[in-house]
C-alpha cells in the first residue's frame, strides 16, 4: 500500500477545506504549504497591478519562499497537490514547493479550487518543476465538495 500526502496552499481557506476533506477521505497525511511571508488581503487583490500576487504571477520565474519543507518526503509515493487557480494556473509558490523536494518516482496529482476557471495551463507550468515525477491531470473542486465525491475521484485515478 502506498503512502499518500495531501500538500496544499490556501490563500483564503477555501483550498484548505477541500484538502482536509480529501486527506480524511483517503487516509492521507496533510501538509500546508505556507508562505514564509503570509499574504495579506491587499497582496491578494488581483485587480491591483501592484499587488504581490499580481507581480508574482506576471513573472513565471517568481518563487515565493515557503515557511518550511515537508519532512520525510521520501516516505510518500503519491502527492495530492492543492491550490487555488490564479490567472489560469497554480500560484508560483507551488513551483517553489515542488522544486524544494526530490520528487523522482513519485506521482503528483493536482487539485484546485477556483471562482470559475478550470485548470488552464497548470500542468504545463508545473511539469518543469517536478522532473522525474509522474504528473497527472488535475481537477477543480468547489469548496463544498464532500469526502465521498473526493474519494470517488481518487478511486478513478490511475495511480499505479
Amino acid at each position: 500500500m502506498s503512502k499518500k500526502l495531501v500538500a496544499y496552499f490556501s490563500a483564503s481557506g477555501t483550498t484548505a477545506k477541500v484538502a482536509e476533506s480529501l486527506a480524511e477521505a483517503i487516509g492521507a497525511d496533510i501538509f500546508e504549504i505556507a508562505p514564509e511571508v503570509p499574504y495579506t488581503p491587499a497582496d491578494l487583490d488581483w485587480m491591483d497591478k501592484k499587488s504581490r500576487s499580481t507581480i508574482e504571477m506576471q513573472n513565471p520565474t517568481s518563487r515565493p519562499a515557503i515557511a518550511a519543507k515537508r519532512d520525510h518526503m521520501a516516505d510518500y509515493d503519491t502527492i495530492f497537490l492543492g491550490f487555488p487557480i490564479w490567472w489560469y494556473v497554480a500560484p508560483t509558490i507551488i513551483n517553489t514547493f515542488l522544486e524544494s523536494h526530490d520528487l523522482t518516482g513519485k506521482t503528483i496529482v493536482p487539485f484546485a479550487t477556483s471562482g470559475g476557471s478550470g485548470m488552464g495551463k497548470t500542468n504545463e507550468k508545473l511539469l518543469p518543476s517536478c522532473p522525474g515525477a509522474k504528473l497527472l491531470e488535475g481537477k477543480v473542486f468547489k469548496s463544498s465538495t464532500g469526502k465521498a465525491e473526493l474519494a470517488k475521484w481518487v478511486d478513478g485515478l490511475k495511480l499505479s
